[in-house]
């Protein structure tokens, strides 16, 4: 019986494989969903607030995430430890990315960069 499983830390499945008196939890890793990140990414080069978010991920990536959209991904963010919450300033709320958003987003990150290089040489495209 397989089994899956949540990891609180930043959501990757798990398959938890009963064996007699020994059960075997294997890590499978999730992709982050893209909204993550951007946002991650974004608040890679320091602490930002929503408007502040969204402007920057519309100059870097030329994506728009509507209010909704944001902050839903930065509640899920924050649910999972990737990012925190910062003291409000003034009536702006800013978020800080963690230490283990920084490692989510690195490993997303190569992982991503290692499809892109395959892909492109896949369909005879040299890389930019």
């Amino acid at each position: 019986h397989l089994q899956p499983t949540r990891n609180p830390l930043w959501s990757p499945s798990h398959l938890t494989i009963p064996g007699g008196d020994v059960s075997l939890v294997v890590l499978m890793a999730n992709d982050l969903a893209q909204r993550w990140v951007l946002v991650l990414t974004s608040l890679a080069d320091g602490p930002k607030h929503g408007y502040a978010l969204i402007k920057d991920i519309e100059q870097f990536a030329g994506v728009t995430l509507g209010p909704g959209t944001l902050y839903g991904a930065l509640a899920r963010l924050e649910d999972t430890g990737l990012v925190k919450a910062l003291p409000a300033q003034k009536r702006r709320h800013p978020y800080q990315i963690t230490a283990a958003g920084t490692a989510a987003l690195t490993s997303q990150l190569r992982r991503d960069e290692q499809i892109t290089r395959v892909g492109l040489a896949r369909i005879g495209v040299q890389p930019a």
